[in-house]
C-alpha cells in the first residue's frame, strides 16, 4: 500500500472517530480537558458579573439577589458537569454542544445585572439554552448507552421540566417571574437527585469529580485576586491601600490552602477510597452540593476584599462590606468545616479548625475599625487556619489526599 493511500485510510478514520456515540467514562486517569478549561471561562464572567450585583447592593436585598442568581448559574454549571463526567466523549457533536451551552452561560452573564429589566429575559433565555444542550447531550447517552438510560431518563425528566418553567417564565412579569424560576430549578434539581439513589445508577467518575470541583474553587477564588488588582489600581496605590492589599491577598491565599490542604483534600479522600460504596451511599450527592455554599461565601469575600483594600486609606470601614466580607468568610470556614466532618469522618478536627474560625469572623465584623486594621485581622484569621491545618495534619486529626 502506498503511502499516500495509508494517509487517506488515516484521514478517513479520524473523520469517523470525529463522531461517535458516547460511552461512560472509565479511564482511571481521567482529567479535565481542555474544552472544559475553556467552558469554565465562560463561568469567569458569569461569577464576576455576580460579584457585581453584590457590589452595587451591600444589603440583604442585594444579597438575596446575590445569592439567588450565583446559585441559578452554580447548577447550570454542575449539572453540565455531572454529564461530562460520565459522557464525556470529546466528539464533534460533545463538543458543539458544549459551546452551544457556553452562549447559554454569556447571555446569562451579560442579563445577570439587569434581571428586573427587559434584558432579564436573556438571563432566562440563557438558562434555557444551557438546558436544551444538555437535553440532547443525555438524548444521546440514552440512546447509545442502554445501561444508562434508567439514569438519563431522570436527568432528561428533570431538565425537560426545568426548561418549561423557564420558558414560561418569559411570558410572565416579575415578580412572578421570579418565583417561577426558582421553582424552575427545583425542578430541574430534584430528579437528578432521584437518579443518584437508583439501584443501577451510573456511577459518576471519582477522580474527575474533585479535579472539576477543584477547579470551580480556584475559579470564584481568582475574583479575590481581581479585587486585589481593582482595589489597588482604584486606590491610586496609597500607603494604607498597599497595606491593605496584602493583607486581602493573604486572606485569598489562605482560603485556598484550607480548601486544598485540609477540606477539599479530606473529601476527595473519602471519594477515591470508598469508590463505589460513595455511589451507594450518595456521598457524592453531598460532595456537590456542599460546593455551593462554598462558591457563594467565596465570590462574596471578594465583593467585600475589594472595596475594602479599595477604602484602605479610611479610618472606619462601611458595615455593609464588613458585614459581606465577615459572613461570606465565616460562610465559607463553616462550609469547608461542614465538608470536612461529613466526608472526612474526623468531626473533632473540623470543629477545631475550620468550625472554630466562624465565630471569630463574625467578631471581626463586629467591630467598627478601619478598613486596613479589618483586613488584617481576617488575614491574621485565616494564615492561622493554615497553621492550625497543618498541626491537625500531624496529630491525625485530619486525613487527606492531593486535590
Amino acid at each position: 500500500m502506498s503511502n499516500d493511500q495509508e494517509r487517506l485510510d488515516e484521514e478517513e478514520a479520524e473523520q469517523v472517530e470525529a463522531v461517535r456515540p458516547p460511552d461512560l467514562n472509565q479511564e482511571s486517569d481521567r482529567s479535565a480537558t481542555r474544552l472544559e478549561l475553556f467552558f469554565d471561562l465562560a463561568f469567569v464572567l458569569f461569577v464576576a458579573r455576580c460579584a457585581d450585583v453584590l457590589a452595587k447592593d451591600e444589603t440583604w436585598h442585594g444579597a438575596l439577589v446575590f445569592c439567588a442568581v450565583l446559585t441559578i448559574g452554580w447548577w447550570a454549571w454542575a449539572s453540565t458537569t455531572l454529564y461530562a463526567n460520565r459522557f464525556d466523549t470529546d466528539d464533534a457533536i460533545f463538543r458543539l454542544l458544549t459551546l452551544v451551552a457556553m452562549v447559554g452561560v454569556v447571555a446569562m452573564a451579560a442579563g445577570v445585572d439587569k434581571i428586573d429589566g427587559p434584558e432579564g429575559r436573556w438571563f432566562a433565555i440563557g438558562y434555557v439554552i444551557i438546558r436544551l444542550a444538555l437535553i440532547a447531550g443525555y438524548v444521546r447517552a440514552w440512546r447509545h448507552v442502554p445501561d444508562a438510560r434508567a439514569t438519563a431518563r431522570l436527568y432528561l425528566i428533570g431538565h425537560s421540566l426545568g426548561a418549561v418553567v423557564w420558558l414560561v417564565s418569559l411570558a410572565v412579569a416579575e415578580p412572578a417571574r421570579y418565583w417561577l424560576w426558582g421553582a424552575g430549578v427545583l425542578v430541574d434539581l430534584m430528579w437528578p437527585t432521584a437518579a443518584a439513589r437508583l439501584k443501577d445508577a451510573v456511577p459518576l467518575h471519582l477522580e474527575h469529580l474533585p479535579e472539576r470541583f477543584g477547579l470551580f474553587v480556584i475559579l470564584v477564588l481568582g475574583e479575590s485576586v481581581a479585587a486585589v488588582v481593582t482595589g489597588l489600581h482604584d486606590g491610586e496605590w496609597k500607603p494604607a491601600v498597599v497595606v491593605t492589599a496584602t493583607a486581602a491577598f493573604v486572606v485569598a491565599a489562605a482560603l485556598w490552602w484550607i480548601y486544598f490542604d485540609l477540606s477539599g483534600g479530606a473529601a476527595k479522600r473519602r471519594l477515591t477510597e470508598e469508590g463505589d460504596e460513595v455511589t451507594k451511599h450518595g456521598v457524592h450527592d453531598f460532595y456537590v452540593y456542599i460546593h455551593l455554599p462554598l462558591a457563594i461565601s467565596l465570590a462574596a469575600v471578594a465583593v467585600g476584599l475589594e472595596h475594602a483594600v479599595l477604602h484602605g486609606a479610611d479610618d472606619h470601614l462601611t458595615a455593609g462590606t464588613r458585614w459581606v466580607l465577615g459572613i461570606a468568610t465565616a460562610g465559607y470556614l463553616l462550609s469547608a468545616a461542614v465538608m470536612q466532618a461529613q466526608l472526612g469522618g474526623r468531626v473533632r478536627g473540623a470543629v477545631l479548625w475550620p468550625g472554630a474560625g466562624t465565630p471569630l469572623a463574625m467578631l471581626i465584623a463586629l467591630l467598627d475599625l478601619s478598613a486596613v486594621m479589618t483586613v488584617v485581622l481576617f488575614a491574621a484569621l485565616t494564615a492561622a487556619g493554615v497553621v492550625a491545618g497543618f498541626l491537625l495534619h500531624r496529630s491525625g486529626e485530619v486525613r487527606t489526599a492531593k486535590v
